[in-house]
């Protein structure tokens, strides 16, 4: 049995200050609970940020890996692997690409398909190079994928900033094809702006992007690192809106806690030669097989049809308690949702449900995407009384608050 320990007995000062953490240590989890080294439980709806896609310590997770891991680990990337093999095979079989590039993080992946539309514009566009990405976008945090971010503050960070993107407005289309010209070789989007407060592309705005791209023969790349392998319904979230990209990136719920990412290619858009791209361990034999494992699960129509059911009734708790306590939008699809609240109470909340927890209560775990806005990513297979439970602890935290309007 693990020892409980306060959080002041916990050696902290050795970890870089990189983000602000609560007073807690997380020793254990299981599905959509967590509990801390005190003994405190949590309903998680942070879920590593939407990493977690089969919930905590998930039993086909667990065996997959304990097989794999006895069987191959890592051979390295000049080497098959059957289990990379397997993989790429099913992500084509189920997506509208053809071509697999394994990465050890969505943020990989969104600098490979960088990569790959310079390489494709060397080729095919007399070497135009600009991308056009969007305001209050996240691509990840590499230096070529900060460049390519609308996140604000970004552009002071570790200068001077990777050039070649080109920031216009969301859901602006007469915007986009006025910056077309020929240094342009690719867009590259979100479907849903997760960190600007899962801010949603209109369907017209992606079906002109994809009109646009082919009129001037450039590249459309969907960063679906965040939307991906069924978050949102959907396996993929562009299939809903109806285009087929040139390049997709996934990450985060592939591996369902286990890091890796992926980039995806048509045929025609795959030009990487050899020695143009490369990662020690990339398309390792062990993140593989965990891939493949989850794949598979969440690509069955029971468990989408699940995802979008939960989704539903997350939502409809959201208006609700919206109507109830004056507080504002709700949006998002599937298993991605936000909910605005006045002014800058988010974090405020966030801190209320954690700090709830207590002998006789769970707290619950939430994100704060912006200041006003609340951003909920449960496991994918998170139950409908969880989700009653977590509304149920919103509404009385909202109650208590003088911040809001309940």
């Amino acid at each position: 049995m693990t020892a409980t320990l306060a959080f002041d007995q916990y050696p902290t000062d050795a970890l870089m200050r990189v983000t602000q953490r609560p007073e807690a240590v997380f020793v254990r989890g299981l599905g959509s609970w967590l509990w801390d080294s005190t003994g405190q439980r949590y309903l998680d709806f942070v879920q590593g940020w939407a990493v977690n896609a089969l919930g905590h310590a998930p039993a086909l997770i667990t065996e997959t890996l304990v097989h794999q891991a006895g069987r191959l680990m890592h051979t390295g990337p000049g080497f098959y692997n059957d289990q990379a093999i397997a993989l790429a095979a099913e992500l084509t079989r189920l997506s509208c690409l053809d071509r697999v590039f394994f990465t050890n993080s969505g943020a990989e992946a969104n600098e490979g398909a960088i990569k790959l539309a310079r390489k494709w514009g060397q080729l095919h566009r007399r070497g135009a190079s600009t991308i056009l990405s969007f305001g209050n976008s996240f691509h990840g945090r590499t230096l070529a994928t900060m460049a390519a971010s609308g996140k604000p503050g970004f552009d002071r960070l570790f200068p001077p900033a990777l050039p070649g993107f080109v920031k216009l407005p969301y859901n602006d289309l007469a915007a986009v094809e006025a910056a077309i010209d020929g240094h342009t070789v690719a867009v590259m989007l979100e479907l849903v702006q997760g960190e600007a407060g899962v801010v949603e592309a209109e369907p017209a705005f992606v079906q002109g992007l994809r009109r646009l791209c082919d009129q001037h023969g450039l590249l459309l790349m969907i960063d679906e690192v965040q939307t991906g392998i069924g978050r949102c319904g959907p396996l993929f979230l562009h299939s809903a809106y109806g285009v087929r990209p040139d390049v997709v990136t996934l990450g985060k719920g592939l591996g369902g806690g286990v890091p890796i990412g992926a980039l995806l290619a048509r045929e025609a858009t795959s030009c990487f030669a050899p020695g143009d791209q490369g990662g020690t361990y990339n398309g390792n034999a062990l993140v593989c097989a965990v891939g493949l494992a989850v794949l598979q699960q969440v690509a069955r129509p029971a468990f989408g049809a699940t995802v979008q059911a939960r989704g539903e009734q997350l939502a409809q708790g959201l208006h609700e308690l919206s109507k109830r306590h004056q507080l504002g939008a709700v949006r998002g699809q599937g298993l991605l949702r936000a909910l605005d609240v006045p002014g800058d109470a988010a974090p405020a909340i966030v801190a209320a449900l954690r700090q709830r927890a207590d002998a006789k209560r769970p707290g619950l775990l939430l994100n704060a995407a912006r200041p006003g806005t609340l951003r909920f990513m449960p496991a994918l297979n998170v139950g409908s009384g969880e989700v009653e439970l977590a509304l149920a602890m919103l509404d009385e935290v909202l109650a208590e608050l003088t911040v809001c309007g309940g």
